[in-house]
């Protein structure tokens, strides 16, 4: 797999919309999760966001059925945190409130996993500085091993034993700088998605796997997460599920995207976006910003 981004005009991941059979569960969990704040609500959608920056759409789904493990869609929302010690108290608070979470240190990155009540996949992270990455034939060193838990409290100054004091203080919610790092996709064939990504959107395949790819822009260890451990074959799905809704993608140049998209099949032109359909049927919309 390889891709070439002789025109990477996009910068950054944005908001992620989720199709939500049960809206006001659904946002209050999130908001109990990382601590984010409500706005835009409407009796159909809401808007959940980290001082001012939009993280999840949830757009109110209660006809639709839960998607299957073999459903293409999304495989996890991954919200980074601005520093380890950041990770350290979202952990403690995670610990406290009784969530069952797994957890994967990526040499990059340290990682922990859940799932919300729908079944959608999360990740919440924290970024090693990029210094200290390893790099081969553009190639990023990435491998999941166990996470030294009990590092990533003390980085936040906590020991394990401190989450059992009652007067442990309460999580004050998602920090300054929290945003969406990046998106994991569950797709039918990881090379075929790699290729048309790379060539729509000038992503740079930063890690082959065989049955998955990570993509980026500018070195960064991922952007985009393609794997298709359990959706391999799968087409377009041909009836409607909740689940994913879509990803934003934000770009310093949207003439640029446009250009690279022009004649494309499955483009909308909004005007101030461009919306496309991967060929599992995947929403990715670009916005200028």
């Amino acid at each position: 797999m390889t891709a070439a981004s002789s025109l990477p005009a996009i910068r950054r991941v944005g908001a992620v919309t989720l199709l939500a059979r049960d809206l006001l569960g659904l946002s209050a969990f999130y908001m109990n999760l990382l601590g984010l704040t409500r706005t835009q609500e409407t009796s159909g959608e809401v808007v959940l966001e980290a001082h001012g920056t939009p993280l999840l759409r949830l757009k109110a789904a209660p006809e639709l059925p839960a998607p299957t493990a073999s459903r293409p869609g999304l495989y996890h929302t991954a919200f980074l945190l601005p520093t380890r010690a950041d990770l350290g108290r979202w952990l403690a608070h995670a610990a406290r409130a009784g969530l069952r979470i797994g957890s994967g240190d990526h040499l990059v990155s340290e990682a922990f996993y859940l799932s919300d009540p729908e079944g959608n996949g999360i990740e919440v992270y924290a970024d090693r500085p990029a210094a200290d990455w390893t790099w081969e034939d553009g190639q990023v060193r990435m491998d999941t091993v166990a996470v030294d838990a009990a590092a990533v409290l003390a980085e936040a100054g906590l020991a394990a034993g401190a989450l059992e004091n009652p007067d442990f203080p309460a999580y004050a919610g998602a920090p300054a700088g929290t945003r969406v790092g990046h998106v994991h996709l569950k797709v039918g064939s990881a090379a075929q998605a790699a290729r048309f990504y790379g060539a729509l959107l000038g992503m740079d395949v930063v890690a082959d796997l065989g049955s998955a790819a990570f993509l980026s822009w500018d070195r960064y260890h991922h952007h985009l997460g393609l794997n298709e451990w359990h959706t391999a074959g799968q087409g377009r799905p041909q009836t409607p599920a909740a689940g994913l809704g879509g990803v934003e993608l934000y770009a310093p140049d949207l003439a640029l995207v446009r250009e690279r998209l022009q004649g494309q099949p499955d483009v909308q032109d909004g005007g101030d976006h461009l919306r496309l359909r991967d060929p599992w049927g995947n929403v990715v919309t670009v916005f200028q910003g």
